[in-house]
């Protein structure tokens, strides 16, 4: 079947651009609608793929689309959209974005198999969303950077929390600060680390680029990522960690060496999961306010399937939980 890939390969535009262009957008000149228009009608697009949203039945069901179903993070999360769907008569379908393109989140999304998605999976591509964004079937994306006239986003302000987190490490007394990243092509990773390095900044605290270790946000990452900053000749006072599983793997790898938390060192996470107050020491991390943002994707989508007119973009605060894993500044 012909895609808005083929049809924007055939205009010679991006397929953001083709997306905009079918979709009548005022984003793209009118010469550049006319030559996608063309292309389409060309590879016979129209009835392939714009037509078939048109014999799209209602389906009273909502497609929640996560990275990984099992994480501890996502539990709250899935509350909140499932407490406000089954409230509104809708189902609710959680599923994997595991397989990219070829998963079957993928598929719901290009055969509109449900009403609308709420987005939290970063290995479904920008395209995918793009080619399924338009009026009448509402997406809203979780913490990704995207623009697009059908795309609305709920954001947490990960840069606020990273800049809290490490600002509260430094009133503390902690100058050699270490930062255990999540994945690089992360959003949130990306603007936790913008915080922490605004915070160095404001405090002339120089940051050490040796310091800087992948975890990729899993336990098992932490741990290993850990492990190797132990390996270095000198420790650094904290630990940032840019979430709390892979706090979870650092406070393993800290006290197989024997390394006390937090009178050898301070650490301190990111997203509050529910094991982190129940760690010895417990955890001192930034709360996300994960049902809220589950809860207010789901009112979004309501509110598009009504027609409504609604802000594209929306941003929570986060907060500092203190428990024990920092040492405090006698």
């Amino acid at each position: 079947m012909t895609t808005i890939k083929d049809v924007a390969k055939l205009a010679g535009v991006a397929i953001s651009t083709a997306s905009y262009a079918l979709n009548g957008s005022s984003k793209v000149s009118k010469d550049t609608i006319k030559k996608v228009v063309e292309a389409a009608k060309q590879l016979n697009y129209q009835k392939n793929g714009i037509a078939s949203d048109l014999k799209r039945t209602k389906t009273n069901t909502i497609a929640l689309i996560l990275s990984d179903l099992s994480g501890p993070y996502y539990s709250d999360l899935i509350r909140g959209v499932q407490e406000v769907t089954m409230a509104n008569g809708y189902d609710l379908i959680a599923c994997s974005s595991i397989g990219g393109t070829q998963s079957t989140a993928a598929k719901f999304l290009k055969e509109k198999r449900v009403d609308g998605a709420i987005i939290l999976a970063h290995n479904i591509s920008n395209e995918v969303i793009l080619e399924s964004a338009r009026e009448g079937f509402p997406i809203v994306v979780l913490d990704r950077d995207i623009t697009s006239e059908y795309v609305y986003h709920v954001a947490v302000d990960n840069e606020q929390g990273g800049f809290i987190a490490t600002e509260y490490l430094i009133k503390n007394g902690h100058k050699d600060i270490a930062y255990i990243s999540g994945p690089y092509k992360s959003h949130d990773n990306e603007m936790r680390f913008k915080g922490f390095k605004r915070a160095l900044e404001q405090h002339d605290i120089p940051f050490y680029s040796k310091w800087k270790i992948s975890g990729d946000f899993t336990r098992e990452g932490g741990y290993r990522a850990t492990k190797l900053l132990i390996a270095q000749q000198k420790l650094p006072q904290a630990i940032f960690f840019a979430n709390d599983e892979m706090a979870l793997g650092g406070v393993q790898a800290l006290e197989e060496k024997k390394i006390d938390i937090p009178n050898d060192i301070s650490i301190i996470g990111f997203d509050d999961i529910q094991l982190a107050e129940y760690i010895s020491p417990p955890l001192t991390t930034i709360r996300q306010p994960k049902y809220e943002a589950g809860a207010l994707a789901v009112h979004l989508i309501f509110q598009l399937l009504s027609m409504e007119k609604i802000d594209e973009y929306y941003k929570l605060t986060t907060e500092l939980i203190e428990r024990n894993s920092v040492r405090q500044n006698s």
